[in-house]
């Protein structure tokens, strides 16, 4: 069923890889290696498998982990970024780009939530059973 909360969350966090990717172009972190690009369209993807496997929550939790795994490398990478540009991380022009793994990591753990109180109340109903 995809008009579940855990759903709405889950875009969400892969509309956050989305505007990552659009305002995280002119990020160099390694030289000429697009890591950026390339976990964005990673957690893309993987976001959308999540949403898609809605009947499988095992799945869904698993992808959310390492969905929320990607982001933390990314935040990660990011505030290496950010303390080697010139100028230090005090000065606040730099760019908006680690707020979007860090709201992605936010969603993610929310929509797990839903997804065990889901799978509890399925377990709990196949009880009454």
């Amino acid at each position: 069923m995809l008009q579940r909360i855990q759903t709405i969350w889950t875009l969400l966090a892969v509309l956050a890889a989305v505007f990552l990717f659009i305002t995280g172009q002119d990020v160099v972190v390694f030289g000429t290696l697009p890591v950026l690009n390339i976990a964005c369209i990673v957690l893309v993807l993987v976001g959308a498998f999540s949403v898609f496997s809605f009947k499988n929550r095992k799945r869904q939790i698993l992808l959310n982990t390492i969905s929320i795994i990607i982001n933390a490398l990314l935040i990660g990478v990011l505030a290496y970024w950010l303390l080697n540009l010139p100028g230090g991380i005090q000065f606040p022009e730099k760019g908006i780009e680690p707020i979007f793994p860090l709201i992605a990591v936010i969603c993610l753990l929310i929509a797990n939530i839903f997804i065990r109180r889901d799978e509890r109340l399925v377990k709990s109903v196949d009880r009454l059973r």
